[in-house]
Order: C-alpha cells, then structure tokens, then sequence
C-alpha cells in the first residue's frame, strides 16, 4: 500500500481555512509579543511579492564524479557536499512514504501549513518564546533552502535559529512555495536536500554510503532508517555507540508511522524491522588523496591540476575548484585501467618502491593527446610528518637540513611536471628534434656525416668545460664510447645514437630551429635556465648540447612528442578527460582533443621511419646499420614500433621511448629529490618496463605498419 501522491489542485476552501488559522495563530503570537495585530493581513499580504527566485530555481552543491576510461569504474569525487541529484522517478515508493510518514503525515492534504499542527504545537508551547515542531516538509524545504542559498553568516542564522519571526516567515513562503511547485517537484527536491550525516546528503548519497545500492532499490527498513535520520542525523547515527540504539527506536516509530498512514501492511512492517542496521559506515572519500586504488593517485592528479589551468571552469584557481567541487559533473577521463595496472606491474617487477630511484611511465594515444597511464614506483600519498615512513632526501643540502625525500609517499608530479617538479635530462631522446629541423630544412635521412671521436663545433661555452676542446672555448662533445666514431645517415646515426653525428648536424640547421621544433612537440621548458635560453633566439642558437637532452623534461612531456610522429606530424596537447558532462547531463566542450599540425606528414613519416632504428624495427627506405640501442623492443612487442633510448652524462637519467601506430610510452628512470644525482641510471631497469607494458598493451591487437614516407625527404640529395 502507499500513500496518494495528489497534485496542486487543493480546494479554495482549504486554503482558506489554513490562511485563516495560520492567521488566527499570527494575531494570538502577535498580541504575545505587544505588537498590533494591524500588521497580520500586511505579513501575508507581501508572501507573493516577496517570494526569492532561488526557492524554486535553487540548485544544491553536487559532488563530481570521475570515471575511468571505460565509464563505469568511479576514480574520484569531489564535494563539497556529496550529493548526487536523482530525479523522483529514480526514488523507491518505500523512501517518498518513509518520509513523510516520518515528517509530515499531511504532507499530500495542505498547502504548505499544516493549520492543526501549527495550533498543536503552539498550545504545547506556553511560553510564545519558542514553536516547536508543526515544520511540515514543504516548510523544512524553505529552511534548508534558505540555508543553502545562504551567503552572509547572518542569513545562516536568521535561517536556524529559533524564533517566531523565522517560522513566521517559513509558513510565508511555504504557503507561497506551493503555488509554484507541485507536490511531486516539493518532495523531490527535498529527498534531494537532506542531510543524512557521514557526509551523505540527499538520498542517491545516503543510500550509497548506508546501503551501498541506489535510492530507487532502497527496501522499506533501508527507507525507514535514512527517513528517521533526516531529523537529527548526529543524533540517530548508527556507526556511533550512542546513536545506535536511538536509530534502532526511530526506525521502529517510521516503520510504525507507516503502518498508520496504510504505506504498508503490519507483514511488511515485520519484515522491515527484521532488516539488519548497518553499523560501520565510512563516507565517500573526497579528492585524489582517497582514490579507490593507490595505482590511480598520480593520474587523478594530473586531472586536478589540468582543471585548475583550465579557464572555462572560471576566471581563478579557486573559481575552478569550487565548480569541481559543487558543479555535480560527470567526468570521464582518458585513464585505460588495464594499461595502468600493467605499467604498475612491470615497474614492481623492476624497483621497489622504497628505492630512491623512481621508474616513471607515461603513456598517450597518438592522435588525441589522451593520457592512457601514469605510474611510478611511488605511493601517491602525503608522508604523516608525525609519524614519517619517507627516509631523508638524497639530495645533500636538503638532506642536512633534514627535508624527507619522496619514498615512498608523494603528492608532487614527478611523471607530469609542475607545481614545483621542472623534471629530468632525457638525455639522447632529444636527438629526435635535431632529426625534425634538419628534415624540414632539406636535408634527407640519407645525409651522411664523418662522425669522430669528437665533433668540433663553434657553439662558445666555459673553456673550463671537460666538453669543451682542449685549449678552446668551443664546445667539442664526444661520444659514449670511441669505437662509435665513423660515417652514418640519420637513420645509423639516430638508431645508434651518435653525438658527434647529431651536435654538427644541429650546427648546421641551427640549434634555435631544434629548440622551436621541441616547443611544437609539446617539450614544456620549466626549468628558469631552460626557459630563459628557449625564448631568447640568439640564446638558443648557441645551445649546442640541446640535442643531447640537456634541457630538463617529463615522461609525459616526450611521450607527447614521440606521440606526434605516430600522428603523422599532428601534435596534441596531452589531456586526460574524454567527457564531460553537467549535473543535467549536457556534455561540455572542454577536454576535447587540442591538435595542430607540428610539422608536414612527410617529414613526420621519414622521422619516424629513423626511429624505428633504435629499438630494433627495420627502416621501410633505408638502412638502421645494425643493431639500435635498445633491440629486444621490437622482438619483445611483436608489432612494428620506433622509439628512442637517451641517457645523461654520468647517467643521471636512464630513458626510453617506445610507440606502435596507437601507444606510446615514455619510461624515465631519476632520482626525484636530486635530478643532478651522482648513482648511475641503468637501462636495465627502465627499458624492461617500458616495453613490457607497449607489449601487454598491443598483445590481441591488430598489427599496423607505420605510413610508408616519400622518397624525397628520406633520400633526395646527401650531405
């Protein structure tokens, strides 16, 4: 059985007994207060005038989801308040007659003002100081609107505290509220409204946290119990010892109440009492800190500190927060799951993640920007400075001062970069946008340079300088080892990575058109020194160790980058959303893919055809001259792939990028507290993650060959 749902259609006659008692009740208050009762019929006579908009327009904080890729599996919230609207349709029979069984028995047969209750409640009450109860829902939905649409500490108070004027004022505009709103809209927005405690408010929230199904499954002691809550939810609060027992007993008045209302029958009301009360309940956990896996933290991160930059969600920082945390939003991220878990995978199976040492992956589809995977042998969690687990940093001046480092627990950006984190030399992997300028300038793949065991440039550095030329203030770098001196094209030179090939090839397009070239891939200089050299041109055409990755990056700096060649030159700026959806379900165009043509498809096409040289593929036009830095790559993935291997001097950073038509990854393996480490990197450790994880990711996918490239840029023409 369940209680009439009844429109707005109330009898004149009704309306007028309730004006005429709630009248009545308003003169004898009046005159208890010596003031004239004159000034009753100009109260009510204002109510329609001076009804706020916001009591029907009011729209309460809702808590913002995040999802996965895959759209189902929930990431984050963040609230405010959490709450999650449903529409009345979407709410149990059983919860609508809980409540107002519980508040408001009438709530189908009055107008706003229950005249009885109100007359009830002012005889119990014989001091005229004070109106308890007679609230009925329509009357409780002012207040908590009032409340809620607050926006001075006052308004808050004149909302709550309890006094004639404000249930005055609240009978006003409920009677009001009612001529706009349908009993349906009223019950609605208030099962919407309520505060449930633990955090939970409304009944999608309340429901979840208690029962952990949804409001329209609630059975009717679920009902009961979250309709006996509303009215003091600290009170009846069954997690705690006190309140246990008081829920118990308020849940049997409900279950009663709505026996007598005929909701239900005296069998139902037998087996709803027979229904277990939950005792342990945790609240929804609220931002990245509390995320349902530790192997999601960095990448729920990333996502916030993308929000906060995004200008469409507010004109400040802080405007963009509070619409994340009030805006009810819907967001689905770019974040693949299984890729996730096995970056984690294969980055366990290399390093602890109590070494100091982090192994870092990024992975972005090509063609989109989406960033598929952010891991690292790192939790992301805040180390308790009460009690630390993170041992001292190892860089030696922080260390003296007895800063902690970074492991396990850290909430800085160490894969993505920024609020404070510049990044590491990737070493070699920069050789890539030498390759790009020269490519644009003419020259071929096929330009072959006497390579030495020294190239001997005129970039001008510090005659001090172990790179510099004995006795000169030229800049002479040499190679990882004297036996690589010889004569390559780009695509030996690239695939075995030959400094003394690439320094004066850089030379001879310029080391400013490489730098601009790493600028259009998505390469972010944030490191002062970095910057300050990248946007001054004649700064930059003396940087002669650019190629040689001097410059400080992220993992997902170059995953990005790399990404472009597999785009056929379309380089898009990294994102980690693919939807996102308003509280009412309008998709929003924030987040979509931002691309732009970085370079030609010719010259992307031939770039990428000399990466395929250093992680073991075979170049489609011409000759990788033997085996690459990194060969197991291409046997291990088992689908055509190019990449790039790069390692600092004194090999401070160990790095590699590897890609397929639809995946790239990039693996960096530093020291974050002290990039300038003094422990040697090895290849060992990083480059097994790196393609371990392109291999699960392609395993059961369709092999697809790399764009065939032209013939001109690839061998028009020699050096």
């Amino acid at each position: 059985m369940s209680s009439p749902r009844l429109g707005n259609g109330r009898s004149a006659y009704h309306k007028a007994i309730s004006l005429l008692l709630c009248g009545g009740l308003v003169g004898v208050v009046t005159a208890v207060s010596l003031l004239p009762f004159a000034a009753v019929p100009a109260l009510y006579g204002t109510a329609a005038d001076s009804l706020p908009g916001y009591f029907v327009n009011f729209s309460p904080p809702q808590a913002s989801r995040i999802f996965a890729a895959d759209g189902v599996t929930q990431v984050a919230t963040f609230y405010h308040e959490y709450r999650v609207d449903v529409p009345l349709s979407g709410i149990s029979a059983n919860m609508q007659d809980a409540i107002i069984a519980a508040e408001d028995r009438d709530f189908y047969h009055h107008d706003g003002v229950d005249p009885r209750g109100v007359i009830r409640a002012f005889v119990d009450d014989r001091s005229g100081t004070e109106l308890q109860g007679a609230s009925t829902l329509t009357m409780q939905y002012v207040r908590m609107v009032r409340v809620g649409a607050a926006t001075t500490p006052q308004q808050v108070l004149d909302a709550t505290q309890d006094t004639l004027s404000r249930k005055i004022s609240e009978m006003r505009y409920a009677l009001e509220v009612e001529k706009r709103l349908s009993k349906g809209e009223i019950l609605d927005r208030y099962l919407n409204l309520a505060p449930f405690g633990n955090n939970a408010y409304g009944v999608d929230a309340a429901s979840e946290i208690y029962f952990h199904t949804s409001p329209k499954d609630l059975t009717v002691g679920e009902a009961a119990l979250l309709a006996g809550m509303v009215k003091a939810p600290t009170g009846f609060n069954p997690a705690t010892a006190t309140g246990y027992p008081q829920a118990v007993q308020r849940r049997t008045y409900v279950i009663d109440a709505m026996v007598k209302t005929g909701a239900i029958s005296r069998a139902q009301a037998a087996t709803a009492l027979a229904e277990p009360i939950p005792r342990h309940i945790a609240p929804a956990g609220n931002g990245c800190l509390a995320v349902t896996s530790h192997e999601w933290g960095f990448f729920c991160d990333y996502f916030y500190r993308w929000w906060l930059s995004q200008p469409a969600f507010g004109a400040t920082a802080y405007d963009r927060e509070q619409r994340l945390l009030d805006g009810g939003y819907r967001i689905t991220t770019t974040m693949d799951l299984a890729a996730t878990a096995s970056a984690y995978r294969n980055i366990g199976q290399q390093i602890s993640d109590r070494n100091r040492d982090a192994l870092m992956l990024a992975a972005v589809q090509p063609g989109t920007g989406h960033v598929l995977a952010l891991a690292a042998n790192r939790r992301y969690a805040v180390d308790d400075p009460d009690h630390p687990t993170n041992g001292l940093s190892s860089d030696p001046a922080e260390r003296a001062r007895g800063v902690r480092g970074t492991h396990p627990d850290t909430v800085n950006p160490i894969i993505t970069g920024g609020g404070g984190i510049d990044g590491y030399q990737a070493g070699s992997t920069f050789k890539l946008f030498t390759l790009v300028a020269a490519l644009e300038h003419g020259l071929p793949l096929s330009t072959t340079i006497d390579a030495g065991t020294r190239a001997h440039t005129h970039y001008v550095i510090d005659p001090s300088s172990p790179a510099a030329c004995p006795g000169t203030r030229f800049y002479c770098p040499g190679n990882a080892g004297e036996s690589e001196a010889g004569t390559y094209t780009m695509w030996s030179a690239f695939g075995h990575s030959v400094n003394t090939y690439f320094v004066p090839l850089e030379e001879r397009v310029g080391a400013q058109h490489a730098v601009d070239v790493a600028e259009r891939f998505g390469i972010h200089f944030r490191a002062p020194g970095d910057a300050a050299i990248a946007d001054n041109p004649r700064a930059a055409a003396q940087w002669g160790a650019f190629t040689l990755g001097v410059s400080e990056s992220t993992p997902l700096d170059l995953a990005d980058a790399y990404a472009t060649l597999a785009a056929d030159g379309t380089y898009c700026a990294p994102t980690p959303v693919s939807r996102i959806e308003t509280s009412t379900g309008q998709p929003l165009d924030v987040g979509s893919p931002d691309c732009h043509q970085a370079t030609t498809p010719e010259v992307a096409r031939a770039a990428l055809d000399a990466a395929r040289c250093p992680v073991g593929d075979t170049a489609q036009l011409g000759s990788c001259g033997g085996p690459g830095t990194a060969p197991q790559a291409h046997r291990v993935v088992g689908h055509p792939v190019f990449g790039k291997t790069g390692t600092t001097d004194g090999q401070r950073t160990a790095a590699l990028i590897l890609g397929t038509t639809s995946f790239v990854v990039a693996g960096y393996l530093a020291d974050p507290d002290w990039p300038q480490t003094t422990q040697h990197m090895s290849h060992t450790t990083v480059n097994p993650a790196v393609w371990n994880t392109v291999a699960d990711y392609m395993r059961g996918r369709p092999s697809v060959q790399f764009r065939t490239p032209d013939d001109a840029p690839a061998t028009a023409g020699s050096g």
